[in-house]
């Protein structure tokens, strides 16, 4: 039986039109397996933001069909598409995007707020910071935290929804080798513990060496908006 949480048929992404046309994306397929940790490698300009924000319904296909837990988001409306990304994706960014005039566990908070927040949400916020290794610091402001603990804030405010996926865009960038190592690992216990899907866009080959060497880990590379699951250049020539 299989068991993809996600499945692109045919996707591509065109802006411009005739002769000015960029394909982000040129005829994308791929299966990913729920439980799986992916990374997704290749050059400046090669499609990986593109397909994440597909994924995370941030954008929408040209053409193509994008099925995430059995549902063809490119095909809902928007208002749809707000309780798919609030119930299915959680989102962790390069640059943490915490908000500085609020404590830790405000922050983890923060995809709540529109919904209204109450204690047992303040409960499972204060239960993921202990998963992360952050339980001591629910009350402090996130400016006297250092990078490796500000992802680490990201990355519990990714799973306040408890979501099924978890979309992560260069997530080690701004971090040295052993903290990126670190917040690997975390994904790969999330991946193990609690079966979520974690896709990572990245240009980091150490990453994607760690992850090709786990159980769940499954390494993808991009080049002009075609995928492959082996490099069909030098990885480490990027610019």
């Amino acid at each position: 039986m299989n068991d993809s949480v996600i499945r692109l048929k045919n996707v591509s992404k065109i802006y411009g039109e005739e002769r000015l046309e960029i394909r982000a994306l040129d005829d994308v397929s791929l299966d990913i397996e729920k439980g799986k940790i992916i990374t997704i490698m290749g050059p400046s300009g090669s499609g990986k933001s593109t397909l994440l924000n597909i994924l995370g319904a941030m954008d929408i296909p040209t053409s193509g069909e994008v099925i995430v837990d059995n549902v063809d988001i490119a095909k809902l409306a928007e208002s749809k598409l707000s309780k798919y990304r609030k119930e299915t994706i959680g989102f962790v960014f390069q640059n943490f995007y915490l908000l500085p005039n609020l404590d830790v566990i405000g922050n983890v908070l923060i995809p709540l707020v529109p919904y209204g927040i109450m204690n047992e949400n303040r409960e499972r916020a204060q239960m993921i910071l202990d998963s992360v290794g952050l339980g001591d610091r629910a009350k402090s402001k996130v400016i006297k935290l250092s990078g490796g603990q500000s992802q680490r804030v990201a990355i519990a405010r990714s799973l306040i929804n408890n979501p099924k996926v978890i979309l992560a865009d260069e997530p080690t960038g701004n971090l040295d080798s052993e903290t990126g190592k670190s917040i690997i690992e975390l994904f790969f216990q999330f991946a193990e513990q609690e079966d979520k899907t974690i896709v990572i866009v990245t240009h980091d080959a150490n990453v994607a060496g760690i992850v090709g060497e786990h159980p769940k880990g499954q390494n993808i590379w991009i080049k002009d908006g075609k995928i492959s699951d082996k490099p069909t250049y030098n990885m480490y020539c990027w610019n």
